[in-house]
């Protein structure tokens, strides 16, 4: 503080958001790319097309598990939607079942169907299902330390973000400079736009963020309250009795009626999950729950039916405030309630939240590197930083990318499928580390940019040879998911591609200026 207050501001900023820009970037675009998961999803999993109504496919559903297991204890619905196009099918065995299998594979208790309750072979894949969770549980390490990883960072990201509000007294007057080709300023602008752009978005989704993970950073309330935490997750989220059988068939009503009042209930939201308990008995209950994309605080609201004769048995209770205002929370940072163009609207804000923590990474290279006592030999803590964002910057990207090819070149029964596309994920990008390790850090730049360039312009094209489902067809057939999924590809390779070209320039303008200098020195 000897320096005054907005200087050390400054100070807090930079290294606030340096400690954990690298991890801030892939939070950024991971989470970025979850706003689609659902279209991620569809696109990785090219042989599921329909797109039924929902109360026809869930009573197809139903068909389904009555012929394949009828005396499972407990059946679990997720119904279609209008961006999910199937239905997914998860049952518990009976205990009888379960003592004659002994040890059993999770495809022998779950399906996926289409809407006419038909099973839909698909490859094994994570889709955009996997790029969401590493937003918040990473990977290859044990969820609850990745999540206090994410915690940490949430943290700093919200120092740097209300650092820089005081940093920048003229920040809104910097968000219409935006000059090109002048360097450290580019870089500035660059970030300085971007951090306006969608302030409120940056701080409502970080705050949010630490949110939701609020118990498991402070949970020093639950544990000032109760024996153990799982005594507090019982009586916040209690779990229902076990309801026994009664040992009399029963058939199940038909469902639509049951979805169609739920629907009355819930002013119109439609059904998230339907469980079944005890189906083809007396005893049956039906469960359904609320969509969670149907209200921006939607809190998982129940309702219980009779399975034998759709009487309402129970519904969930009001929520009190604190879990109204964290189920608010959550659904702001999710986004799930959003509609197409609100969307768009989250997904370019995360976008713009990318570049600013990208720009502000490599501004700190650029400010520092003309002090250096000898820029063109810096120190190793300089060139770990330099290297660091290479391999997020455009190291992540091209991990993507990669995901995205593995899902249409690997074989379609090889074992472990899913797990190894992620694998391919994390190849690309540790072998964009070792690059730029190894390469001067200029020229690093440029392959790298153009290497991410090089692998999203492969997608399509890729996508073309290996499914019948892609640009020219969806366009002649009005499969839009595919045509939008192959331009955002191509936009992406033309972006990296540009970027590319800049840092080229970039080298090429600073090798000008470095032989003017030694003339200049030789002059005099």
């Amino acid at each position: 503080m000897r320096q005054g207050f907005r200087q050390s501001m400054a100070w807090l900023h930079t290294w606030a958001g340096l400690l954990c820009g690298w991890l801030l970037f892939a939070m950024f675009v991971t989470g970025t790319a979850a706003y689609f998961q659902d279209e991620i999803g569809r696109w990785m999993k090219p042989e599921v097309h329909a797109n039924p109504d929902r109360a026809a496919a869930t009573q197809a559903a139903i068909g389904y598990l009555q012929a394949t297991a009828p005396n499972a204890d407990i059946w679990y619905i997720a119904p279609p939607s209008a961006r999910t196009p199937t239905a997914d099918l998860f049952w518990q065995p009976g205990k009888d079942e379960i003592a004659a299998r002994g040890t059993r594979q999770r495809g022998d208790t779950s399906a996926i169907v289409d809407g006419y309750g038909r099973p839909v072979t698909v490859r094994d894949t994570k889709g955009g299902w996997f790029l969401y969770r590493f937003h918040f549980d990473l990977h290859y390490m044990p969820v609850l330390w990745a999540r206090y990883l994410v915690g940490i960072a949430s943290m700093f990201m919200l120092i740097a973000i209300l650092s820089g509000i005081v940093t920048h007294k003229k920040i809104f007057a910097d968000f219409f400079m935006l000059r090109f080709g002048k360097g450290q300023r580019s870089w500035l602008d660059a970030h300085n736009v971007t951090a306006v752009f969608a302030l409120p978005f940056y701080l409502m989704i970080t705050y949010t963020g630490l949110v939701t993970l609020a118990t498991q950073l402070m949970p020093f309330g639950v544990i000032a309250n109760y024996a153990s935490p799982g005594t507090f997750f019982n009586e916040v989220f209690p779990a229902g009795k076990p309801v026994e059988r009664a040992g009399v068939a029963a058939p199940l009503v038909p469902i639509a009626p049951l979805m169609a009042a739920a629907a009355a209930r819930w002013d119109g939201a439609g059904v998230g999950s339907v469980r079944v308990t005890n189906p083809g008995d007396r005893s049956a209950l039906v469960t359904l729950t609320r969509a969670p994309g149907s209200a921006i605080g939607s809190s998982g609201d129940t309702l219980i039916f009779s399975g034998a004769t759709g009487a309402l048995l129970d519904q969930s209770g009001a929520t009190g405030g604190a879990m109204a205002t964290q189920a608010v929370m959550i659904g702001l940072h999710a986004g799930r309630f959003a509609g197409w163009g609100l969307r768009w609207l989250y997904f370019l804000s995360g976008v713009a939240g990318a570049v600013m923590v990208g720009s502000g990474l490599v501004l700190w290279t650029a400010k520092r590197r003309a002090k250096l006592p000898d820029p063109a030999h810096p120190p190793f803590g300089f060139r770990l930083v330099a290297r660091l964002n290479i391999a997020a910057i455009a190291g992540l990207p091209a991990g993507i990318a990669g995901y995205f090819l593995a899902n249409r070149l690997l074989p379609l029964v090889m074992e472990q499928r899913a797990a190894w596309e992620i694998h391919c994920l994390f190849i690309v990008w540790g072998a964009t580390l070792v690059w730029a390790i190894a390469r001067p850090e200029r020229r690093a730049w440029i392959e790298s940019l153009a290497a991410a360039a090089l692998l999203f312009a492969a997608v399509p094209i890729v996508n073309a040879v290996t499914v019948p489902r892609n640009l020219l067809t969806g366009l002649l057939s009005g499969d839009w998911l595919f045509v939008a999924f192959d331009l955002a590809m191509i936009t992406l390779a033309v972006g990296f591609g540009f970027a590319a070209r800049k840092a080229a320039h970039a080298k090429a303008i600073s090798s000008r200026r470095a032989r003017r200098a030694a003339r200049a020195m030789a002059t005099a």
